[in-house]
């Protein structure tokens, strides 16, 4: 099992050993941690982060490999980052790619609010940030970033790039609601009211 260190500053360091195993570990302690420091709300984000930066370390860097995963709040943000050995920095998959870890990128990309890699002296680290606003995150916003960053591999979108990526997002969701129309009417359904269930359903949750 990972160890773990954390000082006032709202910071934890969880170093550990790139097996598939330790994966659920890390985000038991991950979600433990954030429930500690009050943001249980982030924490279903955050641990999704976890989960895809360390199975990608397993299957790029190496079973066993040494990696520390370090967890901190500060300026509104929820900042997961994993170091580990390897210096090849990832990249967000391109319209023809299947590299996994590429879609992890783009998954990075949806879920947070930034992400980014960079080259250390031990070899590389690779974060996200997440809002600490415990209204911002919720199960079926996470649950949409998840399916729109695997609808936008399907259909070879562009990479979400910075400050253009919530635009590009809305975008793709444009795109998909359209595609569930042709689905429905293809069934024999009526689009209008599928969208008028939808939004019967979406004020309700709101409300």
């Amino acid at each position: 099992m990972p160890g773990q260190e954390t000082d006032h500053r709202l910071r934890s360091v969880l170093p550990f050993r790139a097996e598939p195993a330790v994966v659920r570990g890390l985000r038991r302690i991950v979600g433990g941690q954030l429930a500690e420091w009050g943001l249980s709300a982030v924490a279903e984000g955050a641990e999704l982060v976890v989960s895809e930066l360390a199975t990608n370390v397993i299957k790029h860097v190496g079973h066993g490999e040494a990696a520390t995963l370090v967890v901190e709040v500060a300026g509104g943000r929820v900042r997961v980052e994993l170091h580990d050995c390897s210096r090849l920095l990832p990249v967000p998959a391109t319209s023809m790619s299947e590299d996994e870890s590429g879609r992890g990128m783009m998954l990075l990309a949806a879920v947070g609010v930034d992400w980014g890699a960079v080259l250390t002296a031990t070899g590389k680290a690779v974060w996200c940030e997440l809002s600490a606003d415990p209204e911002a995150p919720c199960r079926r916003l996470l649950r949409a970033e998840g399916v729109l960053a695997t609808y936008r591999r399907d259909v070879g979108a562009m990479p979400l790039l910075g400050s253009h990526s919530g635009r590009m997002l809305e975008e793709s969701a444009t795109d998909l609601i359209a595609d569930l129309l042709h689905w429905i009417t293809a069934r024999g359904g009526d689009s209008d009211d599928l969208l008028d269930r939808a939004l019967m359903h979406f004020e309700a949750e709101a409300a």
